[in-house]
């Protein structure tokens, strides 16, 4: 199991729940298969694994691990657009006259009630961890749409979440402009080897840099007119990721040297190797966060 992404939220005040009533509020709030007539569920599932049957895990570092899963029919255009055409060529020869915009969408959504239980499921799971000690939550998206998801769904089943940016944006885009500079960096945090910049006028002009030496006088060229949006930092043997201006963290890839150093446990005990492997990647990206938390939000 890995950890991708972080979008990242800063709780105002702790969380009222302990493990065992956390699992208790987010039962209520459970996936279940869907109907035949249903389009699309969410709920929350097991987080790590199907034959582990809880729905909060808690790590040895006192971080809680939950997931929510969606599921939706998926009905291509194509196949609704055929099923479509017929009943919108009968229509027209009984009424005389093209249809209208508006029966032309009932006629659709006819056609989909009618095609969704033939249609096959698609389902997407998306974890989130909440370190109790450090009041924040983070959600393995890039998507700020689908982070919010998740938040909504805990908010609704805790009925409280006081979840806020972890960073001030405006603080982090005048660091970006300086990290690419090589100045002020995080500790233990060096360049990698990605950037964008996009200049902040209507046409928003971009310059995108990949595998690229971003001191190279023709990176920097572009800091006289353009913002840093994207900003890839690593971290020696630990990882690589990219920092964007909206204080995500995507596209995070492990160091070998941290991932293989459970290897010796194998897969006999799933649960057991799986809470391990994530204890490293939580402890890991924790002090990332708190690096770059450090410097930004001084």
């Amino acid at each position: 199991m890995n950890l991708k992404n972080a979008r990242v939220y800063r709780l105002s005040a702790p969380l009222p729940v302990t493990t065992e009533t956390l699992e208790q509020a987010l039962s209520e709030f459970k996936i279940t298969p869907l109907c035949a007539q249903e389009a699309v569920k969410v709920g929350f599932c097991q987080p790590l694994h199907p034959s582990v049957k809880t729905l909060v895990t808690e790590l040895l570092n006192g971080v809680l691990v939950v997931a929510v899963k969606r599921t939706e029919k998926i009905l291509p255009a194509a196949v609704i657009a055929e099923e479509m055409q017929p009943k919108v060529e009968a229509l027209e020869q009984e009424k005389g006259r093209p249809v209208t915009r508006g029966e032309k969408q009932a006629l659709k959504e006819e056609v989909q009630q009618s095609l969704l239980p033939r249609a096959f499921p698609k389902s997407t799971i998306t974890r989130a961890y909440i370190d109790m000690a450090g009041n924040q939550i983070i959600v393995d998206t890039a998507s700020a749409s689908k982070a919010e998801d998740v938040l909504a769904l805990l908010r609704k089943a805790i009925g409280t979440l006081p979840a806020l940016p972890w960073l001030d944006n405006h603080k982090l885009h005048t660091n970006l402009q300086l990290w690419l500079q090589n100045k002020g960096l995080p500790v233990e945090l060096t360049l990698g080897h990605n950037a964008q910049l996009k200049a902040p006028d209507e046409e928003g002009a971009k310059a995108q840099f990949a595998n690229h030496l971003l001191s190279a006088d023709e990176v920097q060229s572009h800091l006289q007119d353009k913002l840093v949006t994207k900003l890839q930092l690593s971290k020696h043997e630990v990882c690589t990721f990219t920092v964007t201006d909206d204080g995500a963290i995507t596209g995070i890839k492990w160091h070998d040297l941290l991932t293989g150093q459970n290897d010796e446990m194998g897969w006999e005990n799933v649960q057991a190797r799986i809470e391990a492997d994530l204890y490293l990647l939580t402890e890991e990206l924790r002090r990332v966060l708190a690096a770059i938390q450090g410097v930004v939000e001084v």
